[in-house]
């Protein structure tokens, strides 16, 4: 899915203010709009482009879900139809001084261009990926609300992918059982998306569409931060003096032997590459890291503090 950085399409900074985006929207719309331009495939595109962008950052709410979820994931969550629902952009045009009302007709009606009399057909099927319905303006069908459901995950089943099985209310009222296949990688704040198992529309839309979000368990052995996990081993002193072998559980269930250089310093981590959690999106493994404890003692005997001594005499 391509990034769209709304902000620099528009060519404002992310602290811009309401009128500062207006500004700048009806600048590059004064440059793009189809009275204003050639009508080549390029500026149609571009004012689509420029459209979208401050469709979302107009309205506050989608500004807010863009800035907190980035654009990948606000795309996930937002198609065409939401981005300009209750976007009237036919009267923000003709504020501008526009030919609104011409561009934005039904049924690929021919808007007259006001300066070289040409006539260009540009109809929002086209341009903006959905139809119209009704006479002068841009009305869409309402879609049903989106709905999100977290779910809980434990760390082997974001490992290994897992399906679920989601109960949900229907249309008629009653509930529907959804199975759910949670994919390998679904680690906490990622969401996956089921196209129309929302809410249903009220004015005989599309119903929206079904977000999973992951939330972890917590895990008695590995303590996950992204896609690396952690754990922790504990040695005794002269094990990390002098160096030594530790067991080390995957999240899989197997087992690692792992190699403690002499010398090693309490939180030291190893790193064992690829033993992580798995990536959604192409491919790939994170870490796991094993932190090590050493064990020191809380009182020592005669005998101990006499080799300790030694050691002492002998420099170390």
């Amino acid at each position: 899915m391509t990034r769209k950085d709304y902000y620099q399409i528009l060519g404002v900074g992310k602290d811009a203010s309401q009128e500062e985006i207006k500004k700048a929207y009806r600048k590059l719309a004064m440059k793009y709009h189809p009275d204003h331009s050639s009508g080549s495939k390029e500026n149609e595109d571009k004012f689509k482009e420029i459209s979208e962008a401050y469709a979302v950052l107009s309205d506050p709410e989608k500004r807010k879900q863009y800035d907190t979820y980035g654009s990948e994931d606000f795309q996930q969550r937002y198609s065409q139809e939401d981005i300009f629902r209750e976007f009237d952009l036919g009267d923000i045009l003709r504020e501008f001084g526009f030919g609104g009302a011409s561009f934005f007709t039904s049924g690929g009606q021919r808007g007259k261009n006001r300066r070289s009399g040409t006539h260009h057909s540009f109809d929002p099927e086209s341009i903006f990926g959905f139809g119209s319905r009704g006479g002068g303006g841009q009305q869409m069908q309402m879609k049903g609300r989106d709905v999100e459901y977290e779910m809980p995950l434990t760390l082997q089943e974001v490992a290994s992918g897992v399906t679920k099985t989601v109960t949900l209310a229907n249309a008629s009222g009653g509930t529907e059982a959804v199975s759910v296949k949670i994919p390998k990688g679904l680690i906490e704040g990622k969401k996956i998306r089921l196209s129309g198992k929302g809410e249903p529309s009220p004015y005989g839309g599309p119903p929206g569409d079904l977000f999973i979000r992951s939330k972890i368990v917590r895990d008695p052995v590995f303590e996950q931060k992204d896609h690396d996990l952690y754990i922790n081993r504990e040695v005794k002193l002269t094990e990390a003096l002098l160096g030594t072998k530790i067991n080390v559980p995957t999240i899989e269930g197997k087992q690692l032997s792992l190699t403690v250089a002499p010398g090693t310093k309490p939180k030291s981590k190893l790193r064992v590459s690829g033993q992580g959690l798995p990536h959604m999106k192409g491919g790939g493994r994170g870490n796991l890291y094993v932190v090590i404890d050493v064990k020191w003692p809380k009182r020592l005997d005669d005998k101990q503090t006499d080799l300790v001594k030694q050691l002492a005499d002998n420099g170390l």
